[in-house]
C-alpha cells in the first residue's frame, strides 16, 4: 500500500505537468486549423488538380485521363510562348525596379523627414487613398489622360512643348508600365516603411559621429537594415505584375500580352491540360523568385523581432 501510495505521488505531478501541455497543443490547433484548412481546400487541392489535369490529353470534343509531357513540350518550346514570358519578365523587371525606386524613396522620407507622426499618418493615407477605388477603375482613368487627345498631350501642346501629340503614350508598353507602377508602389512603400520606422535613430547619429556620409550611412546602415521591407515589396510587386492580365490587355491595345492571358485564351479554347501546364510553369517560376528572395533575406526570422 505504502509503494502504491509512492507511485501515484510520484504519476500525479507528471500528470499534472502533462494536461497544460495537451491543452496549449490543442488551442495551437484550433488557432491553426481554419487557416490550414482554407489554404489546402482553396490552394492546395485546386493545385495538385492543376497538376494531374496538365498530364492529360486533349482534343476538340474533351480531356481524356493519361500521363504524357506534351503539354510542357509544348509550352516550353513554342516561340510564341518564350516570348510571352519574356514579355512579362521584361515587364515585371521594369516595374519592380521603378517602385522599388520610388517606394524606397517616399518609405524613407516619411520615417525620417516627417517629424510628426500625424503628419506622416496624413501623408501615408494619401498614398493608400487609390487602393480605396477599383483597380480597373484605376487601369482605365489613365485612357483618357494619356490619350491622343487627353489631358498629358494637350497640355504639352497648349505648352508649345510639342507639335503633334505624342503616340507612344497610349497603348504601348509605356503605358504598361506607368499603370502597373501607379498600381503597385503602395505595395513598395508600405513594407519598407515598416523596415525603416524599426531603425534605431542612435545608428544614424553614430554613423555620422564616425565620420559617414549621407551615402556611406544609406548604402551601410538603412539599406542593409530595411532589407526585409524591400524582399517583402519585391514579392507583392514581383508577384502581381506576373498574375496580371487586363492591364497588359487594356493598356497595350493588343500590342503585348501576359502569361495569365495566353493562359485565358487556351481556356476559352476548351485547352485545359495546355492551360494547366502554363499555370504550373508560372507557379514554379514564381516560387522559384520568391525563394531566391527568401534566401537573400531570412523574412520570417525578421518578422518575428
Amino acid at each position: 500500500m505504502e509503494a502504491v501510495g509512492q507511485a501515484t505521488a510520484f504519476t500525479a505531478p507528471a500528470r499534472a505537468r502533462r494536461r497544460p501541455r495537451l491543452t496549449s497543443e490543442a488551442i495551437s490547433w484550433l488557432q491553426v486549423g481554419p487557416l490550414a484548412f482554407i489554404l489546402i481546400v482553396f490552394f492546395a487541392l485546386p493545385t495538385v488538380l492543376f497538376l494531374v489535369v496538365s498530364f492529360f490529353d486533349y482534343d476538340r470534343t474533351g480531356i481524356y485521363p493519361a500521363f504524357m509531357l506534351d503539354n510542357y513540350r509544348e509550352v516550353l518550346t513554342t516561340p510564341a510562348t518564350l516570348r510571352i514570358y519574356v514579355s512579362s519578365l521584361k515587364f515585371a523587371f521594369i516595374v519592380w525596379a521603378i517602385t522599388l525606386l520610388l517606394g524606397f524613396s517616399i518609405a524613407h522620407f516619411l520615417v525620417f523627414h516627417v517629424r510628426s507622426a500625424a503628419v506622416r499618418t496624413v501623408l501615408f493615407l494619401l498614398c493608400a487613398i487609390p487602393f480605396w477605388t477599383s483597380g480597373i477603375i484605376r487601369t482605365i482613368a489613365w485612357i483618357p489622360f494619356l490619350g491622343r487627345n487627353g489631358a498629358f498631350n494637350q497640355a504639352l501642346i497648349d505648352l508649345h512643348l510639342i507639335d503633334q501629340p505624342l503616340e507612344f503614350l497610349l497603348f504601348s508598353p509605356f503605358a504598361v508600365c506607368v499603370t502597373y507602377v501607379h498600381l503597385f508602389t503602395l505595395l513598395m512603400i508600405g513594407p519598407i516603411a515598416n523596415s525603416l520606422a524599426k531603425i534605431d535613430p542612435a545608428l544614424l547619429e553614430a554613423a555620422r559621429d564616425a565620420g559617414a556620409s549621407r551615402w556611406r550611412t544609406m548604402v551601410d546602415v538603412v539599406i542593409p537594415l530595411s532589407k526585409t521591407g524591400i524582399a517583402l515589396g519585391s514579392i507583392l510587386v514581383f508577384t502581381q505584375v506576373m498574375g496580371d492580365f487586363f492591364v497588359v490587355k487594356q493598356m497595350s491595345g493588343g500590342q503585348s500580352a501576359s502569361i495569365v492571358s495566353a493562359l485565358a485564351t487556351e481556356i476559352q479554347a476548351m485547352q485545359y491540360p495546355p492551360a494547366a501546364a502554363s499555370a504550373m510553369l508560372l507557379v514554379l517560376f514564381v516560387a522559384i523568385m520568391v525563394a531566391g528572395m527568401m534566401r537573400v533575406v531570412d523574412v520570417r526570422k525578421e518578422l518575428v523581432r
